[in-house]
């Protein structure tokens, strides 16, 4: 697949394709995303959900589903003969990765195994994708994909760059990158991060730590990369695209509150069941954000801050023996 074309795929803004009534035997079910198969269950739960569903995406060339494979049944299960569908083109090739980013974003989560599987399967046809970018669309951390990475048979000789989250190509080896920072640095020091970032092929991020090395008066290259440092190597060009963060990817560690919340939000099965609607309604009021409680801290008296600092540690305990109780009922389910 084409780098230009995943930079391009996964930007595309999906809530603004039209949504048309197709014929429900027109409709083909594309591949699984979890291994277990679907859920009989959560297609009961929707088939019995009176309101309307949302409309599930189809690749229009071969009308294969993209999202919404438990929608399509439960509306087969309703008796009915036409469902309400955004048709997206694009190539063949890219309808897995398009379905494993919104199966991530709402729905029916998908375990710890499927976005494995899905990763792997991504990096096989995907190698250029970085380890952020994957990461992004099957719902893992960065350090999870490069695992999964590692994990895939030897194949074809990998490519020496791989595309961002950002759209932009950079080199696997970041070592060339570095001393090309180093010395744009020292040629023109009031450039900033980004500037240098474009120019060096590397992310700003690691730009920052190069100028810090330098300031130091540190080798721009860590010593655990001094072996596979070039003498000089090529400035990756910069190509355009941005890769769309849809808010739902399970990125650990990386996911605020509010985020995961919207993700919960779209859940069907929650949004039109009464039970749903009281969990998403008391999770609105007890997930707190960092920017609201920094707010509160200069009113709190001196005399109470233990205090709260314990029932802090306490609501902290309590939402991390439900996070453990709920992993283990999905690990065992």
């Amino acid at each position: 697949m084409p780098p230009h074309s995943i930079a391009n795929l996964i930007h595309l803004d999906l809530d603004d394709l039209p949504v048309s009534a197709v014929r429900i035997d027109s409709v083909r079910f594309g591949d699984p995303f979890r291994l277990s198969g679907e859920s009989p269950e959560h297609v009961r739960v929707l088939a019995a959900v009176g309101a309307r569903l949302p409309p599930i995406l189809v690749h229009r060339a071969s009308m294969r589903v993209i999202d919404g494979r438990h929608r399509l049944r439960a509306a087969m299960l309703r008796g009915q003969d036409t469902i309400e569908a955004r048709l997206v083109d694009c190539p063949e090739a890219e309808v897995f990765l398009l379905g494993v980013q919104e199966n991530i974003a709402h729905g029916l989560p998908l375990s710890l195994r499927d976005r494995q599987a899905a990763a792997a399967r991504v990096l096989v046809s995907c190698p250029h994708m970085s380890d952020r970018a994957v990461a992004v669309s099957c719902g893992l951390s960065a350090s999870g994909v490069a695992a999964v990475r590692r994990r895939i048979p030897a194949g074809p000789p990998r490519p020496s760059a791989r595309i961002g989250r950002d759209g932009r190509v950079r080199p696997v080896d970041a070592a060339a990158g570095r001393v090309r920072a180093s010395e744009l640095i020292a040629a023109h020091p009031d450039a900033s991060l980004r500037e240098i970032a474009a120019l060096a092929g590397i992310s700003p991020v690691t730009v920052r730590d190069v100028r810090q090395r330098l300031n130091r008066g540190e080798d721009p290259v860590p010593a655990a990369r001094q072996s596979d440092r070039p003498v000089q190597g090529p400035v990756v060009e910069a190509v355009s695209g941005r890769v769309r963060d849809r808010g739902g990817a399970g990125v650990a560690g990386s996911r605020d509150p509010q985020g995961i919340l919207r993700t919960l939000k779209n859940d069907p099965s929650l949004r039109f069941t009464e039970n749903g609607r009281l969990l998403l309604r008391w999770l609105d009021s007890h997930v707190a954000q960092p920017t609201e409680w920094t707010r509160l801290l200069a009113g709190i008296p001196p005399h109470s801050a233990i205090t709260l600092a314990e029932l802090a540690k306490a609501c902290a305990a309590t939402w991390q023996e439900l996070g453990q109780h709920l992993e283990r009922n999905q690990s065992t389910g």
